[in-house]
């Protein structure tokens, strides 16, 4: 196990956790004067968590939060990409395990029936790999409109600034039909372009999301343009659970950024700037920023040990299927990061938030009318293991948030942020979060809309409808019609780890890979 990097020197990892936002103007008070009818009553730059990304996979669009406000708002005029065919991009854990829980029920059992559902997993990864690869998920389609929802899964404040569809297309490969590793090869690539394809402007030259955002301000205005992105700047620090800081040679480069998994605060700023400026340009009546999440509370970083008196970290973050004795037997059998690590990343994100705030604070003294929406805020109000059931932690700002009553009424449970188990009783934890133990679920998402149309309406604009909180619980497929062999996968999944810490080696191997 490789030692933990040098925590950054402007870093603090032993100041207080960042208080919420409040007041989404900051205390700036700004007069705005509504002249003329924005063509486009709403456009949205940002990443998966606007694409609309959930189980690993973006695929029913008309579930994100940037729908959901679409249809709140009574404009049917919103265009957004769609991903309708086989498993999504790049792969639905749902659709996969909804289709074997069809063929073989709550558990697989037996020797013949374990042979006969790696057969039926194969054909099904073939069936994903040849529609998106081959078939007509490969096929990009020709929209005569730019999109209004210009965010991409995976990408960061770099790629909003650098990346267009003919940069995309650049970066294809050539894609194998490999027997074993059966996902399509360019799934990040054919997600953006669906996205961003048609983004040209009138010399047929292709644009950046911001650049994106900036035609369509020219092209009758914007009247709520929403900025959420950021949170690739922290996050591959948990899905790789490797925590390596940014360096001043390569982390502003669009292709030698990858090697790192988390931005210093001092990096962060020079990119965010960057982007500030050019949202500066765009003609928008209200440009709503979204802060960046603290991503170590994503249940797919899964704390293991005692927690020491007050302190709000476990010892160590791990997988969530992985057996808690035998990981602490022998912590370095398995890929994780500790809570000293962890509680750095989370100071990290607190002075990218201050960042952000800075800048929304001069953009409103400039006489531009930019919110805050303080998203990582309702997270850190909704952490169940980390603030919910350890009272000790709960910093003196903190109260719960009060989800809405329809959740509970629709599902019958209270939806919190642990990893998602379900079985034939229903669900018996998590809810808030996806499979992929990161993405908000259907309930998550449209208490983002929420809180993004609160703000909204704080600022003049004006709703046909709120969020449909009882139809949102109805929708969401995971939560509402839950897995029943859920909780035997994971505990499959556990005792594989136990015995031969597969997944671990399986990682590893990966970014090995990838690096």
């Amino acid at each position: 196990m490789s030692r933990p990097e040098p925590i950054p020197g402007d870093v603090d990892v032993n100041a207080a956790p960042r208080e919420p936002v409040s007041d989404p103007t900051l205390g700036v008070p700004l007069q705005v004067v509504a002249e003329g009818t924005p063509r486009h009553r709403l456009v949205v730059v940002g990443d998966s968590l606007s694409h609309g990304f959930k189980s690993l996979a973006v695929s029913d669009v008309e579930k994100s939060y940037p729908a959901m406000i679409a249809r709140a708002l009574g404009w049917p005029e919103f265009k957004a990409p769609t991903y309708e065919g086989p498993g999504g991009l790049p792969l639905n854990l749902e659709w996969l395990l909804r289709d074997l829980e069809r063929e073989y029920g709550e558990e697989i059992s037996g020797v013949i029936e374990t042979a006969m559902a790696f057969g039926h997993t194969r054909n099904l990864f073939d069936e994903h790999e040849d529609y998106w690869e081959r078939g007509p998920g490969s096929r990009i389609p020709r929209d005569p409109w730019i999109n209004h929802n210009l965010a991409v899964y995976g990408w960061d404040l770099r790629d909003v600034l650098s990346r267009d569809a003919d940069v995309i297309r650049r970066r294809m490969v050539d894609p194998s039909d490999d027997p074993l590793m059966q996902v399509p090869e360019n799934a990040d690539h054919l997600a953006a372009l669906r996205v961003l394809d048609s983004a040209r402007n009138a010399r047929g030259e292709a644009l950046t999301p911001l650049e994106a955002a900036a035609h369509l301000g020219e092209d009758g205005g914007i009247e709520t343009l929403i900025v959420w992105v950021g949170a690739n700047n922290a996050l591959p620090c948990v899905v790789n659970l490797n925590v390596k800081w940014t360096q001043d040679q390569y982390y502003a480069d669009p292709v030698e950024k990858n090697r790192y998994t988390v931005w210093t605060p001092k990096h962060f700023k020079s990119e965010l700037k960057q982007v500030t400026a050019a949202v500066r340009q765009i003609r928008a009546r209200h440009v709503l920023w979204g802060t960046v999440p603290h991503v170590t509370i994503a249940a797919l970083a899964r704390g293991y040990g005692k927690r020491a008196g007050d302190s709000a970290y476990f010892p160590y973050y791990g997988r969530p299927w992985v057996d808690e004795q035998t990981f602490l037997r022998d912590p370095d059998r398995y890929p994780h990061f500790t809570g000293t690590e962890a509680a750095a990343v989370d100071r990290a994100i607190d002075r990218y938030n201050d960042t952000i705030c800075e800048e929304v604070r001069a953009a409103r003294e400039a006489g531009h009318d930019w919110r805050v929406v303080d998203i990582s805020g309702v997270l850190d109000r909704l952490a169940y293991r980390r603030y919910i059931e350890h009272e000790a932690a709960q910093p003196p700002w903190w109260t719960p948030y009060e989800l809405p009553k329809e959740f509970e009424a629709v599902l019958g449970f209270t939806p919190d942020t642990r990893f998602l188990r379900s079985g034939p009783g229903g669900v018996s934890q998590g809810g808030l979060v996806s499979l992929d133990g990161v993405h908000p679920t259907t309930v998550a998402y449209s208490i983002v809309a929420h809180e993004f149309i609160q703000v909204m309406t704080g600022a003049g604009v004006k709703f046909a409808n709120g969020i449909d909180f009882a139809d949102a619980a109805e929708s969401d497929t995971l939560c509402f019609d839950p897995l029943i062999s859920l909780e035997n996968t994971l505990d499959g999944l556990r005792r594989l780890d136990d015995r031969f810490a597969i997944i671990g080696r399986f990682e590893r191997a990966l970014r090995f890979l990838r690096s």
